[in-house]
């Protein structure tokens, strides 16, 4: 269920004095909130001017545990409180909010935000989710992975739809139908994930909604719909996608639940948590009693949280529409310069080239050694390989240098010029978003990392000594070309897989999005996402980088 509302949103930019990106970094446990700004070292003398913007600093410090983007007059007002104790003569904008960013994720992963109990209350107390099987807030970690509900036979199942309010009616969407898709296509255009402050909010094509929702084996039940009674009118919808999921060593029948949408006019309704239902009984019906989904918000209770961030390609447009700022300390044209992509592709000499249908055997392969080395992960077979990474492609010619006509998955091969075996792969996708309220611009074109794979990973040492990390900057860092070549405006990704080896030195910046990952009716202990787990390195519990 992506409900995330922090894909698109503002990120921390790359300092030029510090040489590197201003992620977050380790810092103090003590929780954040307003008794961290030391309010008597303040000067008496302190005009109202400062203290009313330390005042509006102090309240969006307060609301920061909602998510959203570190306030710039909380960073300049605890800046300048830094430098006047003399403690940290050194600090610049991009170290404060790295420090504040660190504990702002930390409340997240402690429970302070919502997570382990501590943050029940602030939830809202989850009723719809207190009835449903999933690790419940403030739960312990279990000892062992498995099932909460067992499965049952068809015949003791729910047999009729959940009632709805009065009014409306139960439908399906035939996704294959142009007439229904492009129902569904202006039901999310108009009502589906947006950032915090309404600026941003995803725009799905037509084609990607098809490539989406028809992978090999689907079944067009899962595609659950509400319309108006009267008039038929789309009103919201929710879908369920076949997969077969790995959580550690345990492989089972799962369904990938996304694009819960519901008209803003009936958000009074409930209609989320019937559909929910709704979906459920249905996957149920097909002996499908797990799930997996996301959620940019805290419910009971996340398996892993993910961090995302973000590339700048186009830099005066993402200033321009506020996704980014200039800091201080630099000029736009420096700006540009630090972000500039190199137009030539790294890897061409070792033969990167675009994926044809005849390596789908090998990428397959080569997908499956990759991703066991990742704690939950989509297993694919050859078939549910050549949708993912083959299917989306487009219609007529194209080059690295010219994306097709309604493309929307790039994959990348590397054959070795010797022995023309398949040793790297790299993919991403196109999502852009509306862009509300701003004159001159009106769509933002992200392109989002998928997957990859590369057999130097199976060299011996290669994770320890560094080969691997360079492997993945030449193979991510032609990708970047590529998008660049595509005129996207953004590169995104998720601190999963082994991402966060390389978003420093290829310069990525952190943004202010969280996605929690979560599991229904399966229990498992916490998956590294963007912070270790038990000597798991970030990233390496999540290799699922849902669209």
């Amino acid at each position: 269920m992506s409900t995330n509302n922090g894909k698109a949103r503002a990120i921390e930019v790359i300092e030029e004095d510090s040489g590197h990106q201003s992620s977050a970094s380790e810092g103090s446990d003590d929780e954040l909130n307003s008794s961290t700004l030391p309010e008597a070292s303040m000067p008496s003398t302190s005009s109202k001017k400062k203290k009313k913007k330390r005042s509006r600093a102090l309240k969006a410090l307060d609301a920061m545990k909602g998510g959203k983007e570190l306030p710039q007059d909380l960073v300049d007002v605890v800046l300048g409180k830094v430098k006047e104790t003399g403690q940290a003569p050194q600090a610049d904008e991009a170290t404060v909010r790295a420090a504040l960013e660190a504990m702002k994720i930390r409340d997240v992963i402690q429970g302070k935000a919502g997570l382990g109990g501590v943050g029940k209350k602030d939830t809202g107390g989850h009723k719809f989710w207190g009835t449903q099987p999933v690790p419940q807030l403030g739960e312990e970690a279990p000892s062992s992975d498995g099932y909460i509900e067992p499965s049952r036979p068809s015949s003791e199942l729910r047999q009729e739809p959940y009632p709805l309010p009065k009014d409306f009616v139960w439908s399906t969407v035939d996704v294959t139908n142009d007439e229904e898709l492009r129902e569904l296509w202006e039901l999310l255009s108009a009502n589906y994930v947006e950032d915090d402050d309404e600026a941003f909010r995803f725009q799905y094509s037509m084609e990607f909604l098809r490539w989406a929702l028809i992978p090999p084996g689907y079944y067009k039940e899962w595609h659950v719909a509400v319309r108006v009674a009267s008039n038929k009118k789309l009103v919201a919808f929710i879908a369920g996608l076949p997969i077969t999921l790995r959580v550690r060593d345990n492989v089972f029948k799962a369904s990938e639940v996304n694009f819960l949408c519901v008209h803003k006019k009936l958000r009074s309704k409930r209609l989320a948590p019937v559909l929910i239902k709704e979906v459920t009984r249905q996957c149920n019906l097909k002996g499908v009693f797990q799930a997996l989904y996301t959620s940019g918000t805290v419910l009971p209770t996340p398996v892993s949280v993910c961090k995302y961030f973000h590339r700048c390609l186009n830099v005066p447009k993402l200033v321009a529409v506020q996704f980014t700022h200039v800091p201080a300390n630099q000029t736009l044209a420096r700006m540009k310069l630090l972000n500039k992509v190199p137009e030539k592709l790294k890897l061409e000499k070792d033969g990167l080239r675009e994926m044809e249908e005849k390596d789908l055997p090998e990428v397959t392969a080569l997908y499956a050694a990759y991703m066991s080395r990742f704690g939950m992960v989509i297993q694919l077979t050859e078939e549910e390989a050549r949708h993912q990474f083959f299917s989306g492609r487009g219609e007529g010619p194209g080059s690295w240098k010219k994306p097709r006509e309604k493309q929307v998955i790039w994959t990348y091969v590397v054959e070795n010029p010797q022995t023309h075996k398949i040793t790297d792969f790299v993919s991403f996708y196109s999502l852009p978003s509306t862009i509300m309220n701003e004159p001159k611009h009106n769509v933002l074109y992200a392109a989002y990392l998928y997957y990859y794979a590369t057999d130097v990973a199976f060299q011996h040492g290669a994770d320890d000594d560094g080969r691997l990390k360079r492997r993945l900057e030449d193979l991510v860092g032609d990708a970047l070309v590529i998008a660049n070549e595509a005129k996207f405006d953004v590169f995104n990704c998720l601190t999963l897989m082994d991402n966060p080896s390389f978003l420093t030195s290829l310069r990525f910046g952190g943004g202010s999005g969280l996605l929690n990952f979560y599991l229904y009716n399966w229990r498992t202990a916490q998956l590294a996402g963007m912070t270790p787990v038990d000597g798991m390195p970030a990233g390496r519990g999540i290799g699922v980088p849902m669209i």
